[in-house]
């Protein structure tokens, strides 16, 4: 090899005497053109630029057999394909096991193709698109509808798809049934295999494709965008890019994007330029602009990007500084939940919080106070209950707020004070009710909840949303019997909600007990019930202790509970604070 030569290079030079290179373009007498009796050869053009995705792909100029890559030039010219840089020896096709009937279209595609009218012939041109395009896609005309030909991998064609030349939408399906839908959907399915090692394009449209095909692409086509959610990735193993190039509207760019995250990295979708009218098409572009086509796809193509799983860096970078913008906001560190001592030890309600503790501990009151304090000062809270139902939540909080009894607040018997501290509270937790949502759904699901949070923050113009789940053992599972798999797996989704939608978490959790039937005297995070993942899953891991004898003959308003911080992300763990119990009006009150 002399210096510039790579191996593909050097195979089509071995292979195509008389060629000659120019410009990274070799030129040769085409060596198919005898073989189909078209007399003197035309030429043969093959592209060398290492950096096209196109590197290696050769077509005839009078068009007398197909185009394609080394591969396809190999086994046309019966060269051993072991010869062929790039060759795999262990590879297996998709669908070369497949049955196929005897009887096909074959003939009758003969007559269809004699049947093209000199009209036909002159919209094809409006397309850009010359008979000898439409010659060599096989299309022909039954009288009244074009007729597209699916061959398949065997060569053979077994059913048409037949569209009215003015009225796309007016199509139907002849031939073999068996042959109507998928896997059989792809016009010019025999491209995939020329294609092997190089670029395709998918196309919606067959016509779409003739104008391909004119410019000297390779490619293949689906009747229709929705056809891309059922092509198997798989039969397209072997090509190495796959530009995706959709009309231009919002249901074809979803399908397209579906397609590009089966099929991977190999995808690159081509974008319509942003001043592009809805439903362009390749046929559209070509029609009002047929010298400038070529440009334009050229252009489309190179802004082309691999489909990537990831946000581009740009992006990423954008939503970092986004982030770090609103958490250095007033919202953000509004987020508190109203008690001091906890608020300074976990750096308000941010992340999942996890609080464990023993029946009876009070936790549901905790968080309860909490909740209606934060929605108090306009901070939106999702609270969902599966534990006391949502009037008894609405009865506690209007104790405390008007410091009644709830006893008082059903039977009405109060003075004219209390009457008066009643109406006062009342008003406040309707105000309250704005952005604070109890919730008792049975078949809450995480999309729900998902739904729930856009809501409420679309609803109170608000960042950030807190949300408490009461209790995590009590969230709906469909296996009842796989309770801990089922906890485990909410955990996994807590957390994609809290990286997705900013949300803060406050989740009850039981504690285990130990061999004795008793709870441990020290928290430690191994404390908590039925999941392992609470560890890796809780930004704050805390325990509600009991400091008081519940057989004991003490007055309730004595009763003190101490609140640990066992395990956090950011945060060193010890005692958080001391919280006697403000009897008999649920709450409590921060020592």
């Amino acid at each position: 090899m002399t210096k510039g030569d790579t191996p593909i290079t050097s195979f089509y030079q071995q292979h195509l005497p008389g060629a000659v290179i120019r410009n990274q373009v070799l030129q040769a007498p085409c060596p198919f053109c005898s073989k189909a009796g078209q007399g003197e050869a035309a030429s043969l053009v093959v592209l060398l630029n290492p950096e096209s995705y196109f590197y290696g792909y050769f077509r005839c100029t009078r068009r007398c057999t197909p185009g394609g890559f080394p591969l396809h030039f190999a086994r046309s010219m019966g060269i051993p394909p072991a010869t062929v840089p790039g060759y795999e020896p262990e590879r297996e096709y998709y669908g070369r096991e497949s049955q196929y009937p005897a009887q096909n279209l074959n003939q009758e595609l003969i007559g269809f193709g004699d049947k093209i009218t000199a009209e036909l012939l002159d919209e094809f041109r409006r397309d850009g698109v010359l008979p000898e395009t439409v010659a060599e896609m096989r299309i022909g005309y039954n009288g009244r509808y074009l007729v597209y030909p699916y061959v398949q991998a065997n060569g053979n064609c077994y059913a048409a798809r037949c569209v009215h030349p003015d009225q796309e939408e007016d199509s139907f399906w002849y031939g073999d049934e068996d042959f109507f839908a998928n896997p059989f959907q792809i016009f010019n399915l025999e491209e995939i295999d020329r294609c092997e090692n190089g670029t395709l394009f998918v196309v919606e449209g067959e016509r779409n494709l003739l104008c391909l095909r004119q410019l000297g692409f390779p490619g293949i086509a689906v009747p229709n965008a929705a056809v891309l959610d059922d092509l198997d990735p798989e039969r397209l193993r072997w090509v190495r890019t796959i530009f995706v190039l959709m009309r231009n509207t919002v249901e074809s760019e979803a399908m397209a994007r579906a397609f590009a995250t089966r099929a991977g990295f190999k995808v690159r979708i081509v974008h319509w330029p942003e001043d592009a009218p809805r439903d362009m098409s390749l046929t559209a572009l070509a029609a009002a602009n047929p010298t400038g086509l070529a440009k334009t796809l050229a252009r489309m193509i190179r802004s082309a990007r691999a489909f990537s799983p990831f946000p581009s860096p740009s992006l990423e970078f954008h939503r970092f500084t986004q982030r770090l913008q609103q958490e250095s906001g007033s919202a953000y560190h509004k987020l508190h939940s109203g008690f001091s001592r906890l608020d300074a030890a976990i750096g308000g309600i941010h992340g999942i919080n996890i609080l464990g503790g023993t029946p009876k501990a009070g936790k549901s009151t905790f968080f309860i106070q909490a909740a209606a304090d934060m929605a108090l000062r306009r901070i939106p809270v999702i609270y969902y209950d599966f534990e006391n139902g949502r009037q008894k939540i609405y009865l506690r909080i209007l104790s405390r707020l008007s410091r009644l009894r709830t006893e008082a607040i059903r039977s009405g018997a109060m003075n004219a004070d209390e009457q008066a501290r009643l109406t006062t509270a009342s008003k406040q937790l309707e105000q309250s009710l704005r952005w604070l949502r109890v919730v008792n759904d049975r078949k809450l699901s995480p999309e729900i909840m998902r739904r729930h949070i856009d809501f409420i923050r679309h609803e109170t113009k608000a960042d950030y949303t807190v949300v408490v789940i009461d209790s995590l053992h009590k969230l709906p599972f469909k296996d009842i019997s796989r309770k801990r798999s089922g906890i485990d797996g909410w955990l996994r989704q807590l957390e994609a909600i809290r990286d997705e939608l900013g949300a803060g978490f406050l989740v009850i959790s039981e504690l285990e007990r130990g061999r004795d039937g008793q709870f441990e005297q020290q928290p430690q995070l191994g404390s908590f019930k039925g999941s392992g993942d609470i560890g890796y899953s809780a930004d704050n891991a805390l325990v509600l202790s009991t400091q008081w004898n519940p057989f004991a003959e003490e007055e309730p308003e004595s009763r003190v509970n101490e609140l640990w911080l066992v395990a956090s992300r950011e945060h060193p763990p010890g005692k958080v604070g001391r919280y006697r119990l403000d009897y008999p009006f649920w709450g409590f009150i921060e020592e």
